[in-house]
Order: C-alpha cells, then structure tokens, then sequence
C-alpha cells in the first residue's frame, strides 16, 4: 500500500506540452512576482555564513509545482543582476525547453554521457543574465548519470562562471536522482502544495534529505488560496518557511 497517496491520480502532463507560466517575465509587477522575490530574499539571507550558489528545488511528489517555482526565481535572479544557469536535471520528464521554446537536442544528459565540451549544451534564453541547459534526450540511466563524476565537475565548472545556479530536480518520493544530487549543492528548497501534499510524504522527503546530509533551506507554500479577498490571476500563491516546518495546512501540523 503507498501510505503517501490515498487515491493515485493520472500524472498532468500539463507542463511537459507546454512548460510552465513565467509570471515573473510576463508581468514582473504581479503581485505574485512580488512574492517570488520575497522568496528569493528569504532564500538569500537563510544561509548568512554561506554563499548559496547551487540551489535545487524539489517535491515530495508530482504535481506541487517545482518547476514552476524554479523557473520564476531563475528569473527573478537574472532580473537581480545576477549571472544565473538553470538546469533541467529532471531527466525523466523534463519541462525546461519547452517552458523556453528551446530545443533539447542537446543537454545535461549529453554533457553527462560523452566527452562533449560543457559550454556546448549552455544556451541562451531571452532574458538578460539567464543561460539554460535544457534535460537533453531521456537516457535509460538517469540515476547513474547523476550520481557520475562528470555530474561533480559539470557542477564545479559552472560554478566559476555563475553567480547562481538552479536545478529542477524530479521529486524526492518517486526516484534516488533527487538524493544524489542534494548531496552535492549547497542548498535544497521543498516545494509543497497546500491540498495536496500529505504530512506523512514530507516528513518522508525531509528524511531522506537529512539521510545525504543535504542542507535543507525551507520550503515554498504553493497553490495557497488568498485570505486578502482578492484573487490572483495565477492559481497559486507562495509562503516561505524555514526548517522542516509543515506550513501546508492553516493549523501548521
């Protein structure tokens, strides 16, 4: 029995035909643009003794709104000024090129699995700052590839270059790439979406983070329904909260 999900729902292949919405780019004033730089402000200051400059976002499962959030706050860094690189590393269902209308013949899952020049698979998006490797083809090893040496230095490459680099990683219930890779970044963000997410998967997920010794920054509140009475034009909203506190619920249990 999966003790994480009462009713197993048909995945939204939504996002994967047309990637998400990048409110932050289309209107930068939106009030909900406004949030995701509160987030990346939050995201800034957790860490006052450390440089954050790899960061991955994750779930507890499908379906919460990880990509979504981490593509706004790719944005919202490069609007900062910063030099920012975002990677799809989701190399089971990749959203990335299609949420940029780029093409993924070439990708981290390239770069990963031949002698290919790094600089190669970066590409160059429309906005100021903000360079994209896209996932590449789906490879039939993604784990191994992840977990390989060529991840480490593809990692400590860039980061001579960049001043932030953000990874879309696939949710940390569904399979081990997400773990592999928090061991090797310098900060992990849950994304949690509020009448979705079950206390039991992200107690689970925050396990399976401390198990690798990941530095577990917050979480972002996705999908949270307005108390001000006045609605967005986006169907989600965000909070930010520090440690392992389960902020998806009114009631904080």
């Amino acid at each position: 029995m999966n003790i994480f999900h009462r009713k197993r729902k048909k995945l939204s292949t939504d996002t994967l035909r047309n990637g998400v919405k990048l409110i932050t780019d289309v209107d930068p004033k939106d009030i909900v643009s406004e949030q995701f730089r509160t987030v990346r402000t939050n995201i800034n200051f957790s860490a006052v003794n450390q440089k954050l400059k790899t960061i991955i976002f994750t779930s507890s499962a499908v379906s919460e709104g990880k990509s979504t959030v981490s593509a706004n706050l790719a944005v919202i860094w490069a609007q900062q000024g910063q030099k920012a690189l975002f990677i799809d590393s989701d190399l089971r269902r990749p959203t990335l090129h299609t949420t940029f209308g780029l093409l993924n013949t070439n990708g981290l899952s390239t770069a990963l699995s031949t002698d290919i020049d790094f600089n190669s698979v970066v590409q160059k998006t429309e906005i100021d700052n903000l360079s994209v490797i896209t996932s590449g083809p789906i490879p039939p090893n993604p784990s191994d590839l992840l977990a390989s040496n060529r991840m480490k230095e593809l990692i400590s490459y860039f980061k001579k270059i960049y001043d932030v680099i953000i990874l879309d990683v696939p949710p940390l219930l569904s399979v081990t790439d997400t773990q592999i890779i928090a061991a090797q970044v310098d900060g992990v963000v849950l994304v949690v979406r509020q009448g979705l997410a079950q206390k039991l998967a992200i107690k689970r997920s925050t396990e399976l983070l401390k198990m690798v010794k990941a530095n577990l920054l917050g979480y972002v509140l996705n999908d949270v329904a307005p108390k001000n009475g006045y609605g967005y034009d986006y169907d989600y909203g965000y909070g930010y909260g520090y440690g392992y506190g389960y902020g998806y619920d009114n009631k904080g249990k």
